[in-house]
């Protein structure tokens, strides 16, 4: 949907006032709180191991809702989280939201139990949640439009370097101090976020119009989302039978085609399909739900090689991982500068394509014996410039045509999206690969699904224009 001249002006009227005199200060606030919620999720990809080792008693299905149950409720409560930001100041909803998740972050490294950890990962997601859009709000209503494909490129690649960092950092810091400090990591960082974020940013001017929180649709979307993850988590699960799995998937498709009609219907909904409307921003969510699906599944299948196939300790597997991710930011800087001027979709069809290469290459060379720098380091290579090509430009080319009074909401619902998509990656990952003894083989299946997801993020990319000179077009 077109947005009218007038809310447009009066968007920009609202940056006007609001835009500080140092912007790059207020960037580098909101940044270090984004930091943290993708160092934390990186970081418990390397954790995973270690907790099926702390937690002996459980389940390897169980241990991924310490990731799945974070994810799912993050992503849900991203796009509401976005109109609070919106309507009830961006600051506020930001500051709450660190506060949040530094608090649930103790609590998670005090677990004492699955349910305990799983509970108080939920905890932490509902801060995830609230900060992450009102984080890309301030950085984008600090900047002139001139600069923000720049800005939004750059603000994904400290996602990209909490990436690179995540792995090696917790590594090695799960393997000298415990799976704890996986989570009291984020409190001295997260603490400086919270007292120069009081100091520094300023509150934006409030619409005077409170929005009203979707219930129903969040449960929804929730059920939808859950009960997909836990149906495909479950599959080799012999608690469940393949009745109840069916049933649980066919609710979940379900709950979502009910969240898309009550969405329609509703005055106030929880996502407005009006978003849609718009070609590239249609495309864009759906490539980044595929994209979103298959980085989770390669990160997570990245550990498991290492260490079950090659044997490596997890410091080593860590720092094995990293060169990948350290592409990323770079990568993306440069990106975000060309595609101001160019547009986005070469750079995401391409990125596409390198990343399916990057799949052909670890299902084809890789294989039993431990040969780094040869079979696996160009993969890796080619896979983490690939991810500084697509997943920037993903958050990018969602905001590009939206007015700065929907810039949460909008960046909310293509996170919310990207974070759907790491739900399903991580449960295709557990359900591959979650038993206990795994080959090589094991893997081809999971290589031939990540590049097949790569692949189908091109192709849907193709109709994404955000050429400067085509602005005008709905």
């Amino acid at each position: 949907m077109k947005p009218s001249n007038t809310a447009v002006s009066a968007a920009g009227a609202d940056v006007a006032v609001t835009r500080p005199a140092r912007p790059w200060p207020v960037f580098w606030v909101a940044s270090v709180a984004t930091f943290l919620v993708s160092l934390d999720t990186t970081m418990l990809f390397a954790a995973f191991d270690p907790l099926r080792h702390a937690f002996s008693d459980a389940s390897a299905a169980d241990l991924s809702w310490v990731l799945n149950a974070y994810t799912v409720v993050y992503a849900t409560l991203l796009i509401p989280s976005g109109g609070l930001a919106d309507t009830y100041g961006r600051k506020r909803v930001f500051l709450i939201g660190v506060a949040l998740f530094l608090a649930a972050s103790a609590a998670c490294g005090l677990a004492g139990s699955v349910s305990w950890l799983v509970a108080a990962r939920v905890l932490q997601a509902v801060g995830a949640a609230l900060l992450t859009p009102a984080s890309l709000s301030i950085v984008l209503a600090a900047f002139p439009q001139t600069q923000r494909a720049v800005m939004v490129s750059l603000w994904g690649a400290v996602g990209g370097l909490a990436a690179a960092v995540g792995p090696s950092a917790g590594s090695f810091v799960i393997d000298r101090f415990g799976w704890p400090w996986a989570f009291y990591i984020n409190l001295p960082l997260g603490g400086l976020a919270l007292w120069r974020g009081a100091a520094l940013l300023t509150e934006s001017i409030k619409s005077g119009e409170r929005r009203r929180v979707d219930g129903v649709g969040m449960a929804l979307l929730m059920l939808a989302v859950g009960a997909v993850t836990l149906a495909i988590v479950e599959s080799d699960a012999p608690n469940w039978s393949r009745v109840e799995l069916k049933a649980m998937g066919a609710t979940g498709i379900v709950a979502a085609a009910a969240f898309v009609v009550w969405a329609r219907r509703t005055p106030a909904p929880l996502v407005d399909l009006a978003l849609f409307r718009h070609r590239t921003y249609r495309f864009v969510n759906l490539a980044t739900l595929a994209f979103g699906t298959a980085f989770s599944m390669m990160f997570l299948s990245l550990f498991f090689y290492m260490m079950n196939v090659w044997h490596f300790s997890l410091p080593q597997a860590g720092l094995a991982v990293t060169p990948g991710p350290l592409l990323v930011m770079p990568t993306a800087i440069v990106t975000g500068r060309l595609a101001s001027r160019l547009g986005h979709r070469r750079f995401l069809v391409g990125g596409s394509l390198l990343y399916a290469c990057s799949s052909l290459w670890f299902l084809l060379v890789p294989g039993d014996e431990p040969r780094y720098l040869s079979h696996w380091l160009p993969g890796l290579m080619m896979s983490g410039i690939a991810v500084g090509l697509v997943l920037p430009s993903l958050s990018a080319a969602a905001v590009s045509r939206l007015p700065v009074a929907h810039y949460a909401v909008g960046s909310a619902v293509n996170q919310a999206t990207r974070q759907i998509g790491s739900v399903l990656g991580v449960a295709l990952t557990v359900a591959l690969l979650g038993h206990a003894a795994l080959q090589r083989a094991d893997f081809d299946a999971l290589y031939l699904v990540h590049g097949a997801l790569a692949l189908l993020t091109g192709l849907l990319c193709l109709p994404v224009d955000t050429k400067p000179q085509a602005s005008n077009r709905t």
